[in-house]
């Protein structure tokens, strides 16, 4: 208990600095194939919904992730873990994914804030 008192100040002063901070990476998209399965946090795959996936990121975190490219910005909320594929950080539904026009090109270059 002593250590988790000791943790909480600290980690309470570096949070606002990094929900503020804009991270860069790779995302993919991911859809048919998984559609109606369990997702990581037990909820069913909506390839349609407005949601994506990060390997560590809390479930429940919501992200506001912007296409490099074309600069449209879609916010989502973390339901599953992934990708599992290197230099990728997200892999969003496919409705996140269009609404961020990278359903062709399949993998983009984006930005991603806390919210």
């Amino acid at each position: 208990m002593k250590k988790l008192l000791y943790v909480l100040p600290i980690l309470c002063s570096i949070l606002p600095a990094q929900a503020s901070a804009i991270f860069r990476t790779n995302a993919s998209w991911y859809g048919p194939g998984f559609h109606g399965n369990l997702t990581a946090n037990g909820e069913r795959y909506d390839q349609h919904g407005i949601t994506a996936a990060h390997k560590t990121l809390p479930f429940g975190t919501r992200l506001k992730v912007c296409n490099e490219i074309n600069d449209l910005c879609v916010d989502v909320r973390i339901n599953d873990r992934g990708p599992y594929i290197a230099g990728r950080g997200l892999d969003l539904s496919r409705g996140a994914a269009e609404a961020i026009g990278m359903i062709d090109p399949g993998v983009v270059p984006v930005t991603f804030e806390f919210l």
